[in-house]
């Protein structure tokens, strides 16, 4: 018995039904004529919305406001902290309430003429060096941009250092230096960077296209970074806001002041907004980490103020700390052995960036000398607190000497070096004393002992306790 395939008679809903008492009041739906039924129902919606207002014809009409004053609320002053909680304080994405990927953040018209930059990124090249010279940069961002949430993406040595700024928010280790890295790593960093949704990302980094194009990824609204000297440079000006170009093709060749085209970039004068100067180099120590290095250089012999870091012993450790602008920037221990016996009132302590070090340094020096194992920036920014002060040779111990206002004897193979790394020395109370043949093994002893003499243990503090009659 053969079954028809053909679809049954459906009557049409809501016509001659004998249980709606009106039936006129309701729109009829019928299945043979959809288009029919669409007009319908577009006719009765513009019939209900007819006598109110079109929110849609100008999104950012909020009424009449007798107190507001044009031009001021966009295009002049500086941005404001957002006063308004996150909606959840465990998402670190905040007062975004869409899923992560799914919409993209509406900015206000206000933040977008201004500039506004709620959320930066920092992709700084090179090791502890060049990260702690950024320092000042990053707080140039933070006092101009009230607000700023700063995430920092650099080497695995250069995380370190954020360990003693409490502006960044996130340090995450990514190497810009690698020229060819896994493509499964790219992505990820890719995928990530874009899911933060950054307002403006910097870059110390020499761009060419390839460095170029992953920063335009990300999407930010701001891309400003340092290109090639060079024909290398061919190109990378399409994918990017702002462009700086070095004098040299290593940046760190620069010295202290080295990212001094971004600075000022960074601290230009606009609108009713005053040009930002850059403050000197600072670095916060945790508790944490003071009480670590103290029972270190406790095991090690010496006492609080009491005792002379010495930093930049030659050896083939990434933990060296030294700049990439200057290559000769180690002294052998046999040499920092005649400058030790210099000391008389302090002791010296010798800073290791590797236990291997430690018996070469006993067997040239004596068993009895003060050794600290240290590689971590923050821990001998602690170990340079706590003492008399530090001589060193051009590595991260003279900055950070500076950063907590300690004297310093700083070592350089050439005075045009020490110019460069260590500006206005005096006022940064450090003695320079380079070589006279341009090379730091050649440097004179006996100046270097002369200089270490200024060195003398700090007085006791008073006692508050009253004195016994």
């Amino acid at each position: 018995m053969a079954t028809s395939l053909l679809p049954k008679y459906v009557a049409p809903f809501f016509c001659n039904s004998p249980s709606l008492p009106n039936s006129n009041n309701f729109t009829k739906f019928s299945f043979s004529n959809p288009l029919e039924h669409l007009s319908s129902v577009r006719r009765s919606i513009v019939l209900v919305q007819a006598k109110k207002k079109n929110p849609w014809l100008d999104l950012f009409d909020d009424g009449d406001d007798p107190d507001q004053e044009f031009g001021s609320v966009y295009a002049d002053g500086k941005q404001d902290e957002d006063p308004r909680p996150p909606d959840n304080p465990g998402n670190p994405y905040g007062f975004l309430k869409f899923p992560q990927g799914y919409a993209v953040e509406i900015a206000s018209l206000g933040s977008k003429v201004r500039g506004d930059v709620r959320r930066c990124c920092c992709v700084v090249s090179g090791g502890v060096y060049e990260n702690l010279l950024f320092f000042p940069a990053i707080q140039l961002i933070k006092d101009r941009y009230p607000g700023v949430q700063i995430d920092v993406i650099t080497s695995a040595r250069g995380k370190q250092t954020y360990e003693m700024n409490k502006n960044v928010r996130w340090a995450t280790v990514y190497d810009p230096d690698d020229h060819f890295p896994e493509p499964a790593e790219y992505t990820d960093m890719l995928g990530i960077l874009k899911n933060r949704f950054y307002d403006m990302i910097l870059s110390t980094k020499l761009a060419g296209v390839g460095h170029a194009s992953f920063l335009f990824m990300v999407t930010a609204r701001d891309r400003v970074s340092y290109i090639y000297p060079n024909v290398n440079a061919a190109g990378a000006g399409l994918f990017l806001s702002e462009t700086f170009t070095p004098d040299t093709v290593n940046l760190s060749e620069g010295g202290y002041n080295m990212y001094h085209q971004m600075i000022k970039w960074l601290g230009r004068p606009a609108k009713k907004v005053p040009e930002h100067f850059v403050s000197p180099l600072k670095v916060s120590i945790s508790r944490r980490l003071k009480d670590v290095v103290v029972a270190k250089y406790k095991k090690a012999g010496a006492e609080k103020g009491k005792y002379v870091v010495i930093h930049g012993i030659k050896c083939d450790s990434e933990a060296s700390m030294q700049s990439r602008g200057d290559t000769d920037s180690l002294l052998p221990i046999e040499i920092w052995a005649k400058i030790a016996q210099a000391f008389r009132e302090v002791t010296p302590v010798f800073v290791i960036p590797h236990e291997k070090l430690r018996e070469d340094v006993e067997e040239i020096v004596g068993d009895e000398t003060s050794i600290v194992f240290i590689t971590t920036p923050g821990q001998l920014a602690a170990l340079i607190n706590d003492s008399v002060g530090v001589i060193a040779t051009n590595t991260a111990a003279i900055q950070l000497a500076h950063a907590r206002d300690k004297p310093s004897i700083a070592l350089f193979c050439s005075e045009e070096k020490g110019n460069l790394f260590v500006p206005n020395a005096e006022i940064k109370k450090c003695k320079i004393i380079a070589s006279k043949t341009g090379k730091l093994a050649d440097i004179d002893v006996e100046d270097v002992k002369d200089a270490v003499k200024v060195f003398k243990a700090a007085e006791p503090a008073p006692s508050l306790a009253p004195a016994l009659v």
